[in-house]
């Protein structure tokens, strides 16, 4: 049983975290759309930047660095000085994305760290906030890319091979416009230990919490990714002069394979996947498909599940191109474990929760987030929000006020009981 406590003495300013959400909402804004276009790089992530700087400094008189991969970090403190607890999310969006993915988690880690100073409540720790740069996936073939390079994940020489797949500006030359260094990337990185914790707050992005009509839930664990790329080798033939038994269609073969995958999820309902890309050779209309090239992105928290699924998809390729007389190739892409959260941090949420009179949930979360990267150097939890019938990376995104308000409070209530309690 999860220990009761008092009822909270502070209160998050709901009314100055609406509005900051709908000024931040104009960064980006596709009024045809209601989308919101803020990819790592744009206009809008310039402009949304110096946005939160001039809040950061002058309103908020927090002590704003950017570090050299570009993130941006506001400091009660010294920065990164006597362990800290950190928390934030990221500011940018995908192609027509949502108003509230990332952007939300930064808005409230703001009304957090505000609402502790303007109560003049001194914590045991000092408290920083970040909104990470690129976040999301990009023209420049990374995500996560803030909290990467944090964790050591990525470092100066990957970064220098990364270019924009449209324009093939440089990645180099972009983190410099934003602020940051290219040329001292790998000084981003820190040590394991250098923060006593790191809290996220994000959308949750799935129907759970919305279909079971509550506002808030702990994360416990953050999916693994698992991708491959599968190519499905036949021939190419005339589309008229040739009969059904002579045929290796390529794109039949693939389509077979793909209603095998997403069968896997009806027999392991703790497994995604998804065909998420195809390409057909030669791609006309009057020829047979030689060959078929797909995407599969598999997700699971449970890596026995993950076997499970990868043993199932190994039995039908085989079947498959045994029965229609084709090749398929599989070839590795990513391979990410999955990442557990601390349970200390989760204890926190949950016991912040019951005290703004909310149900315990844990749930896992099926997008990869900055927190699985922060997670190598800190204790590492995050705290859903409601995302009304799951929507999420598109304009109809949507998380009501009356949750936000909650998440908030929760998330404010948080941050206090992990002040008070962890060393």
């Amino acid at each position: 049983m999860i220990e009761q406590m008092k009822k909270r003495t502070v209160s998050i300013n709901k009314e100055r975290l609406l509005y900051r959400l709908e000024e931040m909402s104009q960064f980006g804004l596709n009024k045809k759309t209601g989308g919101i276009n803020r990819q790592l790089g744009s206009q809008a992530d310039k402009d949304t930047r110096k946005w939160l700087k001039n809040i950061w400094d002058n309103e908020m008189r927090l002590n704003v660095t950017v570090d050299a991969i570009a993130n941006i970090w506001g400091s009660y403190g010294q920065h990164l000085k006597n362990r800290p607890i950190v928390f934030g999310s990221h500011h940018d969006s995908v192609p027509n994305g949502g108003r509230f993915d990332g952007a939300l988690g930064v808005l409230i880690a703001m009304e957090a760290i505000q609402t502790i100073k303007e109560n003049n409540i001194a914590t045991q720790h000092p408290l920083e906030i970040i909104s990470f740069t690129g976040e999301e996936p990009n023209s420049f073939s990374v995500s996560t890319l803030g909290s990467k390079v944090l964790c050591g994940r990525l470092t100066k020489k990957d970064i220098d091979l990364l270019s924009d797949k449209n324009t093939g500006k440089t990645l180099r030359e972009t983190i410099d416009e934003l602020g940051g260094s290219s040329q001292r990337i790998d000084e981003a990185k820190l040590v394991p230990g250098m923060m006593t914790a790191f809290l996220e707050m994000h959308i949750e992005q799935g129907q759970c919490l919305y279909k079971m009509e509550k506002a808030v839930a702990a994360v416990n664990c953050i999916t693994g990714i698992y991708r491959e790329i599968i190519t499905v080798k036949g021939e190419a033939n005339h589309a008229g002069t040739t009969h059904l038994q002579d045929r290796r269609d390529a794109l039949c073969a693939a389509s077979e394979l793909c209603l095998a995958i997403e069968a896997i999820m009806k027999r392991l309902n703790d497994v995604s996947v998804t065909v998420g890309c195809i390409q057909i050779k030669p791609n006309a209309s009057n020829i047979i498909p030689g060959e078929a090239k797909f995407t599969i992105d598999m997700r699971t928290a449970y890596p026995g599940r993950k076997r499970q699924a990868l043993a199932i998809l190994t039995d039908k390729a085989k079947e498959i191109a045994d029965k229609r007389g084709v090749k398929i190739i599989r070839e590795l892409n990513l391979d990410q474990s999955e990442m557990p959260m601390d349970k200390e941090v989760i204890n926190a949420v949950l016991r912040a929760s019951e005290l703004e009179e909310q149900q315990s949930i844990q749930l896992v979360s099926m997008a990869g987030h900055d927190a699985a990267n922060m997670a190598r150097l800190t204790k590492t939890a995050m705290l859903f929000v409601q995302s009304v019938k799951g929507y999420s990376h598109c304009p109809e995104e949507y998380t009501a006020p009356q949750e936000i308000e909650i998440a908030a409070q929760v998330y404010l209530d948080t941050l206090l009981i992990l002040d008070r309690e962890l060393k």
